[in-house]
């Protein structure tokens, strides 16, 4: 949910949401310290990929750009807030919404045209300015606000560059910073925030979020996305829009037939990712099968069965766990992880890496 694109699928980027699910108490503990006037100079909202950290970012920063620097503590009138909501009519969601509020600035990683994808991390080029914009005065005497999204995609040259701006933090001025994996940002970084942790959602929130946004959607579908997207709306949305269900659908088919080897059926599913523009299908079907392995073990480990997102994938999951034992297939997941890690990374042969990932399920099932 971070491309405009996402706005023509049905659903709005995070910069024009106006709503936010599941995160009610987050939401309070801004709202408390803005009328407590203890409001941060500095907020870490951490939690998993795609359950709403850049949404309340967004919504932190339409919430300060439209009450003014010097009413902390009070609405406009005097009122005390209740909520981060801004109305999608106020003139404040709508600029920041077309990317053009001239106090707020969002560091992302860049789209390399050459590569035909986003950099692989924030570098520090992309942060220099930040240190001058929050010092100036703000253009219509309230704040400065800065998203970083995300900042466990800093390099060092460029955390150190926010660093500086958090050590010497101007008045009036807020740094958000979204991480997924908080523990990659300096400590010194972690030190000078408030965090924030924003969980998985529910199954009944990712759901009606599914429905809402994509309303031709079977019920089936909706249940079965529901129970693949971990808690998190952004990965349903990601694989609705990839044909990640078909995919998984298939993958579990395919295993599921193990020991057995169906060599054609096999070579058929992983000849389709071979093409250069398949590499999003690739890195969605490895992220599938590594996932699938992880509930396979957890499920070796603890005795305790997983949810069924598609039918006969308990079955395989029993007939796995019991043909080894669990350190053996902790080396298998971690061998087919490394692989399909290896084949992006040095661009080896995806149908290759594939076939071998069965092969390797096969041989440890076999023994």
């Amino acid at each position: 949910m971070s491309t405009d694109d996402d706005e023509d699928r049905g659903y709005p980027t995070p910069r024009k949401n106006h709503q936010l699910k599941g995160h009610d108490a987050a939401e309070q503990v801004i709202v408390d310290a803005w009328n407590s006037k203890r409001m941060h100079h500095a907020w870490l909202l951490c939690g998993p990929r795609g359950v709403g950290k850049a949404t309340l970012a967004y919504r932190m920063a339409r919430f300060a750009l439209s009450h003014g620097g010097e009413n902390a503590g009070g609405g406009l009138f005097g009122d005390v807030p209740t909520s981060l909501y801004v109305s999608p009519d106020d003139p404040v969601f709508r600029r920041i919404a077309g990317g053009g509020h001239g106090d707020l600035k969002v560091i992302e990683r860049l789209y390399d045209e050459k590569k035909k994808r986003l950099q692989g991390e924030i570098v520090v080029e992309n942060v220099r300015a930040v240190g001058n914009f929050m010092s100036k005065t703000s253009a219509e005497g309230g704040w400065r606000v800065v998203i970083v999204d995300a900042a466990d995609e800093l390099n060092r040259n460029a955390a150190n560059a926010i660093l500086k701006v958090l050590e010497e933090p101007p008045a009036n001025a807020m740094m958000i910073l979204i991480a997924h994996q908080p523990g990659k940002l300096l400590p010194t970084i972690r030190s000078r925030c408030r965090r924030l942790n924003l969980g998985t959602l529910d199954d009944e929130t990712v759901g009606s979020l599914l429905a809402q946004y994509c309303p031709d959607m079977e019920t089936a579908d909706i249940h079965a996305l529901t129970g693949l997207a971990d808690g998190s709306i952004g990965r349903a949305l990601q694989l609705h829009d990839v044909g990640g269900l078909e995919l998984y659908t298939e993958l579990v088919n395919l295993i599921a037939t193990l020991p057995d080897t169906d060599v054609a059926a096999q070579h058929k599913f992983a000849e389709r990712f071979s093409p250069a523009d398949r590499d999003e299908a690739f890195v969605t079907v490895t992220a599938l099968l590594n996932w699938w392995l992880a509930r396979m073990i957890r499920f070796a480990a603890t005795g305790t069965a997983p949810r069924e997102v598609v039918s006969g994938e308990l079955p395989a999951m029993q007939r796995m766990a019991a043909a080894q034992p669990l350190d053996q297939w902790l080396e298998v997941w971690e061998k087919i992880t490394d692989l399909m890690s290896a084949t992006r990374g040095l661009h080896l042969d995806r149908k290759q890496a594939l076939l071998n990932a069965f092969f390797m399920l096969e041989a440890t099932i076999r023994g």
